[in-house]
């Protein structure tokens, strides 16, 4: 997302959350005060990546697109045209979902 609004720095990533699930596996519809708060999104913007201590670029492990796990209380939530993102440090996310 080449046009996306905010350009992460250092190590930051910015993550656009999964949608909660809407109802159980039993087919119960949860209200909003009962929704798991998501652990899986998509990579939306990657910064540069952090500065190590000997002054070189350290590479990031995230490209935009990949659909990621991170913990649960992770990352700073803002809102961006209406839509709900999460930025975080590349260190909060657990992993890649292939």
């Amino acid at each position: 997302m080449a046009d996306f609004k905010i350009q992460p720095l250092a190590d930051r990533v910015v993550v656009k959350p999964r949608e909660a699930e809407e109802t159980t596996k039993g087919g119960i519809i949860l209200p909003d005060t009962a929704k798991e708060k998501p652990i899986e999104g998509t990579v939306v913007a990657v910064g540069p990546g952090a500065v190590s201590d000997d002054g070189k670029r350290v590479e990031m492990s995230v490209k935009v697109g990949d659909l990621v796990l991170y913990g649960k209380y992770s990352g700073t939530e803002v809102t961006i045209d209406g839509d709900e993102y999460l930025i975080m440090r590349e260190s909060d996310i657990f992993g890649i979902v292939k």
